[in-house]
């Protein structure tokens, strides 16, 4: 094992070479243009080609071009940047193709845009939101491998805080299960042969007088219903005997474990969960750890997206209070006051006091 000090930044892009990416477009937009820099310098050196595109319509073209090849390829942005991909995510999602997408959100989180996203139809992306950079590190790489098992997009969830902190980490390349061949790529092997592929979004087969869109949209709604049953990633602790349980996602939950430990030594009976993946919601794991507890407090940077789907999944069995907010630095990044352990212990602390 080698471990080096290095950046969110630059870990994320190590990780996903060292999944096989081979192809990375994006315009740089902070805090995700040091996740391009990053690909452009090491690309290249890998055999690789990252394009700095003209925006963001440019690079999630450019991706969806080299992804149905079936290059391992990915694209990313801000939230902001991410809002201008939507019709073409969503196209791929029905489209079937295994495009990885990197979110390094600003202030007020994308939560919402993430597991519900912006585009038209039916469609799913599995989000991975990552605590630290070693589980960044981990979760990039399984990005790949799920969206090669499935066919199906997968988002990492970042930000600032993820993308500037420097942490040594090591970026050995991970073994996963096999995965079965890439026979849908359009790689140009079969031209000329008349039994060359077609990708879309309606499954319709080159050859084939018959397009029925309904059966194959059918049939990826169970895909995704699958997916919703087998990805379910969730961790927690202290939640056996807690009378409050906190709910947070990404690198805030790592503040608010830290308060929950310092709270737990002061008697104070209070337990952690995370999602790991925000899609698909960990909403059974979710409701089983609240069977003994007295409430649920959610903690995220915003004016209250999770928590929705803190609320779906208890349907009122337990009271559901927030305990965020907007906090933000003057660029909107969202590096703000709330980020403060001390304040955060405070905020759980009142919140265990209500629900006595």
């Amino acid at each position: 094992m080698t471990r080096r000090l290095m950046e969110g930044s630059e870990a994320i892009a190590e990780a996903a070479i060292a999944a096989g990416c081979r192809f990375f477009a994006g315009y740089p937009m902070t805090p995700f243009t040091e996740v391009l820099e990053c690909f452009a310098r090491r690309l290249p050196e890998t055999g690789g080609t990252c394009v700095n595109a003209e925006s963001e319509l440019e690079a999630v073209g450019m991706a969806w071009g080299a992804v149905a090849t079936g290059a391992r390829s990915a694209t990313g942005s801000t939230g902001q940047g991410l809002s201008l991909m939507q019709e073409s995510l969503s196209e791929i999602t029905r489209a079937e193709l295994p495009l990885v997408v990197f979110n390094m959100s600003r202030g007020q989180a994308d939560y919402y845009q993430s597991t519900r996203g912006g585009g038209h139809g039916d469609y799913r992306h599995i989000v991975l939101a990552p605590m630290d950079l070693h589980e960044a590190v981990e979760l990039t790489q399984l990005a790949f491998h799920l969206a090669d098992r499935w066919r199906n997009p997968v988002l990492i969830y970042g930000d600032y805080v993820l993308a500037h902190t420097s942490e040594a980490v090591d970026v050995t390349p991970l073994a996963f299960d096999s995965l079965p061949d890439k026979d849908w790529a359009v790689d140009g092997t079969l031209g000329g042969t008349g039994r060359s592929r077609v990708v879309n979004s309606l499954g319709f087969e080159k050859g084939s007088s018959e397009i029925d869109p309904e059966a194959f949209w059918q049939r990826l709604q169970q895909k995704h219903e699958a997916i919703a049953r087998e990805e379910v990633r969730v961790e927690s602790e202290f939640t056996e005997d807690a009378e409050l349980i906190v709910v947070a996602f990404g690198t805030a939950a790592r503040f608010v474990r830290h308060a929950v430990r310092a709270l737990r030594k002061r008697g104070l009976r209070v337990g952690t969960l995370r999602p790991i993946t925000l899609w698909p919601f960990p909403a059974r794991e979710l409701a089983a750890a609240v069977e003994g507890a007295a409430r649920l407090a959610v903690f995220e940077l915003n004016a209250g997206q999770m928590i929705d789907d803190v609320r779906l999944a208890v349907l009122g069995r337990v009271p559901v209070v927030p305990i965020g907010g907007i906090s933000t630095d003057v660029a909107g990044f969202g590096v703000g006051s709330l980020l403060d352990s001390e304040r955060i212990c405070d905020r759980i602390e009142n919140a265990w006091k209500e629900g006595r």
